[in-house]
């Protein structure tokens, strides 16, 4: 908005700007933008031939849609996404999971690498119990499907949960991972970013509060660029902490690999080691490459 005009295009503005070179704007409910020969994407609605806004956040243009990314709000489902739920009911063939939207999601034992029978679901998960899953489906009258098979999906156990606008997610993944990289390399942590604004954390006290405070500042600066630096130096120098006072980072984590299965009909054990990776599944039209808000 540096010139004054703000969002307010007018149509003989189409095309003048590739989406690549186009400024990041801040729009309101009820602006008009150009939609640069794209589709109305999020956020977004079309009257004859003018676009319009209706929520207030951050505009992008990239192929093959113009849409708003929110700066705040609750956690609209997408098929694919992957996400962090935890056990609010269990009932005889399915789990109802909070996953932070609209309404809850089941997650049905088809859905798991188990073979539970009549009863015996509180065998694998309980209330309380947090776990990584995808959408698989959305039909239209708003029921959300989910799955637990998949690459890195799975119970989550141990560690902590933490929460951040599900807008703000793109940011603490960053660039090609760079942020989630650079906070779990100089923490000591392992984490799963749910897509819903959930993440899981483990790792020592130190580092868990070290990541707090990391979505903490990405939280109330993800809008201005060179995010990744300013949280690379914050951690740089905080620098974890013991008895004797604050020591040089540890080295990068080493296991990365993805968790174990569990034998197919078998119960997972309590102290369940599984965890997912560090760098969760992102739709394509969901990273932050090239220009844009959400740019590391």
């Amino acid at each position: 908005m540096g010139n004054g005009q703000g969002p307010r295009h007018r149509g003989r503005d189409r095309g003048a700007r590739s989406p690549q070179s186009e400024p990041k704007v801040l729009v309101l409910p009820g602006d008009e933008i150009p939609d640069r020969g794209l589709q109305p994407g999020f956020g977004t609605y079309r009257v004859g031939r003018r676009l319009f806004v209706s929520i207030m956040g951050y505009a992008t243009w990239r192929d093959p849609f113009v849409r708003v990314v929110p700066f705040a709000g609750r956690y609209i489902p997408k098929p694919n996404d992957v996400i962090v739920g935890v056990v609010q009911d269990v009932q005889k063939t399915f789990y109802l999971l909070d996953i932070d939207a609209s309404r809850w999601a089941p997650l049905h034992t088809s859905g798991t690498p188990w073979e539970p029978g009549p009863g015996e679901l509180d065998q694998y998960l309980r209330i309380g119990d947090a776990v990584l899953v995808a959408v698989e489906n959305l039909d239209p009258t708003g029921k959300i499907g989910v799955t637990m098979k998949g690459e890195g999906l799975g119970k989550l156990s141990g560690g902590t949960l933490a929460t951040i606008s599900p807008a703000k997610i793109p940011r603490v993944i960053g660039k090609a991972g760079s942020m989630i990289h650079t906070i779990t390399r100089l923490t000591g942590t392992r984490v799963a970013v749910g897509q819903n604004g959930r993440i899981w954390v483990e790792g020592t006290p130190d580092g868990i509060h070290r990541v707090r405070e990391c979505l903490r500042i990405i939280e109330e600066e993800g809008q201005w660029p060179g995010l990744t630096e300013r949280i690379e130096g914050f951690l740089q120098m905080t620098g974890p902490t013991d008895d004797t006072g604050p020591r040089p980072p540890g080295p990068e984590p080493v296991d990365r690999t993805q968790p174990e299965r569990f034998d197919e009909g078998a119960p997972p054990p309590d102290d369940d080691p599984r965890a997912p990776s560090a760098s969760p599944h992102i739709p394509p039209d969901e990273t932050n490459e090239g220009e844009g808000p959400w740019e590391a």
